[in-house]
C-alpha cells in the first residue's frame, strides 16, 4: 500500500500569498462584472468595453424584452378580470324639471358621461428611436368615446398597446405588433387616462402621427 507524504511547511502557501490570490480573484471578478455581466444583462456599460464588444446592445434587447413581457403579463391579468357591468341608462320617464337636452339624450340612448364631456380634435406626432417607447393618453369620463387613427412610415415596425388606468382600475383594450398604422374607437370603461403605448421595433427612427376626435378633456404625453 502506498502512503502519500504530507507536504512540508515550506510547500504550503503563506498568508501573504493567500491574501494576494484573494485580492487578484476579487479584482478579476469585479472586472468581469463591469465589462461583461452588466453590459450584456442590464445594458450598463461604464467602461465602454461592452459597446465595443456588442454586449451593450444585447443587454438593451434583454431589458426591452423584459419590459414588454411585464406589460403583457399585466395586460393578461387585466383581461382575465370580469368585464365591468355596462352602464345602462334608465328608460324611465324623466323626472319633472329635467331639461330638454336631458330628454333628448335619453331618447337617443347617449350616455350622460359622453354628453357632458367636451368634444375636441387633436393631432400629435412623436419621433421614436430604435427600441424607444412612448405613451399618449386622453383624459376621459366613463362611457366617453374618441375616434382615432395613427400611422408611421409604411416600412415601420411598431408595437402598440391600447389601455387605460385611473381610480385604481386598469384595462387593456387592444394590442398589436410590427404594424405601421391602426385606427378605431376608444370607449372609456371608467373615468381616467385612456390611450396608447408605442415602441419602435425597427432599426431606424420613425415618426408616429396620431389624430383624435371625440369626448375627452385633455391629450397628454405620459413619457
Amino acid at each position: 500500500m502506498f502512503n502519500s507524504q504530507a507536504p512540508g511547511a515550506d510547500d504550503l502557501p503563506s498568508s501573504a500569498q493567500l491574501l494576494k490570490s484573494t485580492i487578484i480573484s476579487g479584482m478579476a471578478a469585479v472586472a468581469i462584472l463591469v465589462t461583461i455581466v452588466l453590459p450584456s444583462e442590464y445594458a450598463i456599460d461604464p467602461t465602454g468595453i461592452g459597446s465595443a464588444l456588442g454586449l451593450t446592445e444585447m443587454g438593451e434587447i434583454k431589458t426591452q424584452l423584459a419590459e414588454e413581457a411585464e406589460m403583457d403579463r399585466q395586460a393578461d391579468q387585466n383581461t382575465a378580470q370580469p368585464p365591468a357591468t355596462p352602464n345602462i341608462e334608465s328608460s324611465a320617464t324623466p323626472q319633472q324639471g329635467s331639461s330638454i337636452l336631458d330628454r333628448i339624450i335619453r331618447e337617443l340612448g347617449i350616455s350622460a358621461a359622453y354628453a357632458q364631456a367636451a368634444t375636441r380634435q387633436d393631432e400629435m406626432s412623436i419621433t421614436l428611436q430604435p427600441g424607444e417607447g412612448a405613451e399618449v393618453k386622453l383624459v376621459m369620463q366613463k362611457g366617453a368615446q374618441a375616434n382615432f387613427s395613427w400611422s408611421a412610415p409604411s416600412d415601420a415596425r411598431v408595437n402598440y398597446d391600447i389601455h387605460g388606468d385611473g381610480g385604481g382600475e386598469n384595462v387593456s383594450y387592444e394590442k398589436g405588433r410590427g404594424v405601421s398604422e391602426h385606427s378605431g374607437v376608444i370607449e372609456a370603461a371608467f373615468a381616467g387616462n385612456h390611450g396608447w403605448f408605442w415602441r419602435n421595433r425597427g432599426s431606424s427612427q420613425v415618426t408616429v402621427s396620431v389624430k383624435v376626435d371625440g369626448a375627452y378633456s385633455e391629450i397628454k404625453r405620459m413619457r
